[in-house]
């Protein structure tokens, strides 16, 4: 069974400025592949490329078994894709967007009122079918959106940034879709800048300023990416812990996490007693700690560290 991406080197330069550096990567088929990195790192850029919406300026590759370089047209008919901006029409209906979409992926017309059917009730939105969508929360929007964007059941699924400015709840709700669309056989491929998201995919690929930097399994990436260990602290007073840490030599790095701190350290077993006399000197009193296993952010940020 061919991957269903099988790119090699692509790259995308403006002037010269490099938004992608030569990306390799592949995607089996019936994955959900996770392609994470902070704004402006070349996601967009790279989704552009493989959806046939940006011509790459080197390299080689192929989506579904097309040419990434000369078959782009048909890449486009074959794939669904679902941009970071809002692309429905928010003056139409709910009902009227899906009958729209449906003529503009070519869905024949014995097979639409099939999928108007299953759009409404995979998005919950069968009572809300006569709704203007510009009335619908964000959340509702983006679920829309995306049963517009398999109505002529692509095989592969490009969502580019898909939960951005969406609540949590919505946000896990949307995966739950697409978890089950990857169940039914369809690959999903996923840009996101949320790292709790990555916990979500079946394989990551982690991108910094164009380059790929890392990629793997979740639970490989947060077991091998990071060669130092974390400690959880809970201070009572978060930031002024934080600004005390930071001045330290023998911390790698902190980072706080709602009212916890990350202390990045080389041997947790050595730091943390050295930790709790830190703090009773520095008048925060007893200061709980524990070794965790490293968030996806975690290592994210371990990786940019190492890059320099």
């Amino acid at each position: 069974m061919s991957a269903a991406v099988d790119v090699t080197d692509l790259t995308r330069r403006f002037g010269d400025f490099v938004a992608v550096d030569h990306v390799t990567l592949k995607v089996e088929q019936g994955r959900i592949f996770g392609f994470l990195g902070p704004n402006g790192s070349g996601k967009s850029t790279t989704i552009r490329m493989l959806t046939g919406l940006l011509q790459p300026s080197e390299g080689r590759g192929q989506v579904l078994g097309l040419d990434v370089m000369t078959e782009f047209e048909a890449i486009k008919k074959r794939i669904g894709y679902m941009s970071q901006k809002f692309s429905l029409y928010d003056d139409l209906s709910v009902e009227e967007n899906i009958d729209f979409f449906s003529g503009l992926y070519g869905v024949e017309r014995h097979h639409r009122s099939e999928r108007k059917k299953w759009v409404l009730e995979m998005a919950g939105l069968t009572q809300m079918r006569s709704h203007i969508t510009a009335s619908l929360a964000g959340g509702w929007k983006q679920r829309l959106a995306l049963g517009c964007a398999v109505l002529h059941e692509p095989p592969i699924l490009f969502l580019d940034e898909p939960t951005s400015g969406v609540d949590p709840m919505a946000r896990r709700l949307f995966w739950d879709l697409i978890a089950h669309m990857s169940h039914n056989g369809t690959t999903v491929f996923v840009t996101t800048h949320y790292m709790d998201e990555a916990e979500y995919c079946d394989e990551l690929a982690l991108i910094y300023r164009g380059r790929l930097i890392a990629r793997g399994e979740p639970s490989k990436l947060k077991r091998e990416s990071l060669s130092r260990q974390i400690v959880e602290l809970r201070p009572q007073r978060p930031y002024a812990a934080l600004e005390a840490l930071e001045s330290e030599s023998w911390i790698h790095d902190v980072a706080l996490f709602g009212d916890t701190l990350h202390v990045t350290v080389e041997d947790a077993e050595q730091v943390m007693p050295r930790l709790e006399t830190f703090f009773q000197k520095q008048g925060f009193g007893e200061v709980p700690s524990e070794l965790v296993m490293p968030t996806m952010e975690d290592v994210f940020v371990g990786l940019i560290e190492a890059e320099g």
